[in-house]
């Protein structure tokens, strides 16, 4: 994850929400020979936002727009991409959506949407929907339309996402409930999350991980001969897997992690970025100091770099202090699900050596 730049951040526009300016451009210049430049839409919580037009074309009984991302200061995958939104009639009533280059097909069940369905969320096609009706309504005309959407290159940039994990080929997702990219949020992340949960759930799977880091995730499948859909890469955000599985729970979860990271989780907190928390090395000094080190080990803990450093020191004394942190994560774990999972907590080191396992 990208370190979040100091000083106010400019917010950005969702895929979503560029789909919907695309479509809607296209849209009126399908029944008017017209498009507008810039163009209007309508978001969820009443914001109007105006989007220029990259560039636009029609022919016989179609039109299309294309509007470019804009992720303000977000580091997102799609800053940048060309969002396009070809329009043609559907003479079946009613909004017909379809993928086009770039975006994905849902192939697996768990999803928001059902299998063979272009990957263009619920909330995105309200916003495209709504966008429709406001333009035929003005022009005194029914939404009917065939609206797909295509994001060029976007089948490249899928691969930077867990999309095709969660069973979405061929491209990117639209996505966005507001239609407003809030800078570092990492939405799109904490969305997959969820997803990958669903998914899992609907496989009929009872055993979860959900791991820190690519290390961690090849070690704890290695450890529970787990399959790849159980694999939940949560990165920091322990907080947008814990909250969601106690909501949707299955019966087993495993959290896994490198040293660091799990000792964050172990003071409770449940956003790891280092912009969120940070590993107390005087609390960790204190624990190997009731794990019996001696004064001048203490000292030495106290006066180290880094919580992988404090380790370095546990291992050497042998004194179990990667045990205390799995332990105490778990705890938190499971506080934090409040029942009706059984956790357990695998630490690795950053080759993938497991250093401590803690619950069943």
């Amino acid at each position: 994850m990208s370190r979040r730049p100091e000083g106010p951040l400019r917010r950005g526009w969702t895929t979503g929400a560029c789909a919907a300016a695309a479509a809607r451009a296209a849209f009126e210049a399908l029944h008017t020979g017209h498009f507008p430049d810039p163009v209007t839409v309508a978001l969820p919580r009443g914001e109007r936002p105006a989007f220029a037009l990259a560039t636009h074309r029609a022919g016989d009984g179609w039109a299309e727009a294309t509007v470019i991302k804009d992720a303000g200061d977000d580091p997102d995958v799609t800053h940048g991409a060309p969002i396009t939104a070809n329009v043609a009639g559907n003479p079946a009533g009613g909004i017909l959506y379809r993928a086009g280059e770039g975006v994905g097909t849902v192939t697996r069940p768990g999803l928001q949407l059902a299998v063979g369905e272009p990957a263009i969320n619920p909330k995105p096609r309200e916003i495209i929907a709504r966008a429709l009706s406001e333009a035929a309504t003005a022009l005194g005309r029914t939404a009917d339309a065939t609206v797909t959407i295509s994001i060029p290159g976007g089948a490249e940039l899928a691969k930077k996402t867990l999309n095709a994990r969660l069973g979405i080929l061929g491209g990117l997702s639209i996505l966005g409930t507001t239609g407003i990219v809030i800078p570092y949020s990492c939405s799109s992340w904490i969305h997959s999350i969820h997803r990958g949960i669903d998914v899992a759930r609907a496989a009929g799977l009872t055993h979860l991980a959900g791991s820190t880091g690519r290390v961690s995730e090849e070690a704890v499948q290695r450890l529970h001969r787990l399959p790849e859909e159980a694999l939940i890469e949560m990165g920091d955000f322990a907080g947008g897997l814990l909250k969601y599985l106690r909501d949707h729970p299955v019966p087993r979860l495993t959290i896994s992690g490198g040293f660091a990271k799990l000792a964050k989780l172990a003071d409770g907190y449940l956003d790891l970025h280092s912009g969120a928390s940070q590993v107390d090395i005087d609390g960790l000094a204190r624990a190997l100091g009731g794990l019996g080190a001696s004064p001048a080990l203490v000292a030495a803990a106290r006066a180290a770099a880094s919580g992988g450093a404090v380790m370095a020191l546990a291992e050497e004394a042998g004194l179990p202090l990667a045990d205390l942190i799995a332990r105490r994560s778990r705890e938190v774990a499971l506080a934090t699900l409040a029942g009706g999972i059984a956790v357990d907590v695998a630490v690795f080191d950053r080759s993938g050596r497991l250093l401590a396992h803690a619950g069943p």
